[in-house]
């Protein structure tokens, strides 16, 4: 077991701290300030990002709104517009706090997969053998309502890979299972009794047979608690938000912070300074640019940053590798024909090849998004909070495009 990611380890840890130079020590900065031709963007194309971002918040489309390019050696794109919302007019800056939803499911991901190094679980392992309540699963009829019995048992590289047969509401809502949902998951469970509530329900498809996002990653968290004997927030901050100083990286927003808070302008969020009881592995986490920088570096950098190693290189790269194949259905796939999924992330081709290079990453249902490129050497963090309301001329896709146009300007 690595001795940074044990609680037997954080002598060993705090030592490694110790006796970094200054420059490297966690408790420093994630941005260090490069310059941006590093990237190959130049300051006119700069101003031109900003000032299609600026547009955005001019509109009344967003708040505010913060684009970051970076890489092991630097940050050289830092650009922010606007303020965190109406009522609070402090400007948006890498301190700010934004709901990052989905973009907590690669952390989450990642802490399963330093389970998997430690061998406390195998990619095969089926998920009964954590949760008893997913034992006798069964398949619903997506066109008579009749369930079947599962051919194979659910495993956790299904849930890794949304190819479980867990589905959500939200994606599906006129399908049976997805009304079923609405009626069951309904209520204040804890992790566990989430799991167990979506376990004792049907699938939607065979595991391992399609690819639907869904509830997979709460499930993950919930197997996460199952196997360390400890809340999910506890897992998270040993395994991975302690060793890289993710310190503003929470699932409930402390009350001194709520002034840093980002809002939106369209769509309601919730309080995010409320205790809950489910700490979702699937969308529950608020973070800073400032912390995600530190996850998004360790990925580019082989799964290390400034010292500290979350997961092996090569764990990473079995993280990397499309498991969407021949017999796997795209049909609801987000991307159609186009990339790919792994294990907890996406892959989306970087060039006109399908075949690759790919970048990694994942985005949130309120705005943000980052992308790891290792061909390219860089990630990028964008983040905003919005959630419906008219399409702004700005937003997380367009981020994309903009920082890939400037580099090859």
């Amino acid at each position: 077991m690595n001795p940074i990611r044990s609680g037997r380890g954080l002598i060993a840890a705090a030592a490694l701290v110790l006796f970094l130079p200054a420059s490297l020590a966690l408790a420093d900065s994630s941005i260090r300030r490069i310059h941006s031709t590093n990237f190959g963007i130049d300051q006119g194309e700069i101003e031109s990002i900003k000032a299609q971002m600026q547009a955005a918040v001019d509109g009344d489309f967003l708040n505010g709104a913060l684009l970051l390019v970076g890489n092991g050696e630097g940050v050289g794109v830092l650009e922010s517009v606007g303020l965190l919302s109406p009522e609070n007019p402090k400007p948006v800056n890498k301190d700010s706090i934004f709901r990052i939803f989905s973009m907590t499911k690669p952390i989450v991901s990642v802490a399963i997969m330093t389970m998997v190094e430690d061998g406390l679980m195998a990619l095969d392992d089926p998920v009964e053998k954590f949760i008893p309540e997913f034992a006798n699963g069964q398949i619903i009829d997506r066109e008579t309502g009749e369930l079947r019995p599962v051919e194979s048992a659910m495993t956790v590289e299904n849930l890794l890979t949304h190819e479980s047969g867990l589905i959500q509401a939200f994606f599906s809502p006129d399908s049976e299972l997805g009304q079923m949902y609405g009626r069951e998951l309904r209520g204040d469970f804890d992790n566990r009794e989430f799991a167990a509530r979506i376990g004792g329900l049907p699938l939607y498809f065979e595991p391992g047979t399609a690819w639907h996002y869904g509830h997979s990653t709460d499930v993950l968290g919930a197997l996460l608690e199952v196997v360390d004997g400890n809340t999910l927030d506890v897992v998270l901050n040993e395994r991975i938000f302690d060793p890289l100083g993710m310190d503003e990286t929470t699932f409930v927003v402390p009350l001194r912070d709520a002034n840093r808070v980002a809002e939106p302008i369209h769509g309601a969020m919730s309080d995010n300074t409320a205790p809950r009881r489910m700490l979702s592995g699937g969308g529950g986490l608020n973070s800073t640019t400032e912390d995600y920088v530190r996850f998004a570096e360790m990925l580019l950098n082989g799964g290390e940053y400034r010292g500290a190693r979350i997961i092996e290189e090569a764990t990473l790269a079995r993280m990397l590798e499309p498991k969407i194949g021949g017999e796997v259905s795209r049909e609801f796939f987000f991307y159609g024909d186009v990339g790919d999924w792994g294990l907890g992330f996406h892959l989306q081709p970087t060039s006109d090849y399908q075949d690759g290079p790919y970048n990694f990453g994942w985005r949130g249902i309120g705005g943000t998004i980052f992308i790891v490129d290792q061909e390219n050497d860089f990630y990028m963090v964008y983040m905003e909070q919005k959630r419906g309301g008219p399409q702004s001329p700005f937003n997380a896709n367009i981020a994309q495009r903009v920082v890939y146009e400037a580099m090859s300007n």
